[in-house]
């Protein structure tokens, strides 16, 4: 077995600022804590989640997600108000994300793809959703800023239940 001696994430690299950036994002969604999720969002950004595995026109697309700000919020609001059904009966879940590969990198902006296999439990049943992300990251005097997530299911054209969650 060959040792590739990846070294861990180095803080002081873009790359490494989006990974550790990356994870916390998705460690705030499995805590169920969408406000603090909210605040890691640009005015300007997107959360997109695409039917069709190779669109990147996702304005002229149907998507399962194409949220600004104000769907943002009030997917956020739907969430945290206890009146829908996602709320009061949201699954428990667990993300793992790896893989990581900055594809672009330009002035405070940088775009990472990772994988992303979510697990996610509820009454009694345990599904598996796997996709592929790509984070649009801009690097503020504030922190780091999410301007654009794209989750790309690697099932997204089958037909899906249980989307009660962020992905």
């Amino acid at each position: 077995m060959t040792n590739l001696n990846i070294p861990a994430a180095d803080l002081t690299t873009p790359l490494g600022r989006a990974i550790a950036f990356i994870w916390q994002e998705a460690e705030l969604l499995d805590r169920k804590d969408y406000d603090a999720w909210g605040a890691l969002w640009s005015a300007d950004g997107y959360y997109v989640v695409p039917i069709d595995p190779d669109t990147t026109d996702f304005a002229s697309q149907l998507n399962y997600a194409y949220d600004d700000a104000r769907m943002r919020q009030l997917r956020i609001e739907r969430f945290t108000s206890g009146y829908s059904m996602s709320a009061a009966d949201a699954a428990v879940t667990v993300r793992t994300v790896s893989r990581f590969t900055l594809t672009r990198s330009e002035g405070d902006e940088v775009d990472v793809q990772s994988a992303q296999l979510l697990a996610a439990y509820k009454r009694g049943a345990t599904a598996l959703f796997a996709g592929n992300l790509t984070h649009r990251i801009r690097f503020t005097a504030e922190g780091p800023k999410l301007v654009q997530k794209v989750v790309r299911l690697v099932n997204s054209q089958d037909a899906l239940n249980a989307l009660g969650f962020l992905l």
